[in-house]
């Protein structure tokens, strides 16, 4: 899947000969952080490890499989959440949220399931960007389009009155 590296070169005299001088898990545990001497130099340096993920594809609709593109869907959402109150940091929770869950199914996704997982987060986000996604996604052609949806977000969201 990855390619192994051998070799590392010092970046400040590109000798190949070092040594390890401490190794510690980063980035929670997804990468390596190796701290380096040069043989040649003494110069101290950092080299990262992580493992390289399989690329993950989309089916779309016409059948073309694409590889997946994180920056289309946080686009959609910019899009569905402005002048909304949601900060960039919940976008990119959400979008990694929505990419984690599609590398879960463990093959090729639809396009449909993307913007499937994407409404479902954006419906614990905002109901305006939930309803503005779906309407661009579902592409609503009428106000109807918008009072059926609507009535469903209320319906899947409102608690239930006791008598």
């Amino acid at each position: 899947m990855g390619c192994i590296v051998s070799v590392v070169r010092c970046p400040y005299c590109a000798a190949d000969d070092d040594r390890v001088v401490d190794s510690r898990l980063a980035e929670d545990g997804v990468a390596i952080r190796r701290r380096r001497e040069c043989s040649a130099c003494g110069q101290r340096y950092t080299t990262f490890e992580r493992v390289e993920e399989a690329t993950l594809f989309v089916v779309k609709r016409s059948g073309e499989r694409e590889p997946f593109d994180r920056e289309k869907i946080l686009a959609g959402v910019r899009s569905a959440c402005k002048n909304r109150p949601v900060d960039e940091e919940t976008l990119a929770e959400m979008v990694l949220s929505v990419e984690e869950s599609m590398r879960l199914l463990n093959r090729d996704v639809t396009s449909e399931e993307v913007g499937v997982a994407t409404l479902d987060a954006l419906r614990d986000v905002d109901d305006v960007a939930y309803v503005r996604f779906a309407s661009v996604y579902k592409g609503f052609e009428g106000t109807e389009d918008f009072a059926r949806e609507i009535g469903m977000l209320v319906k899947t969201t409102a608690p239930k009155l006791r008598s």
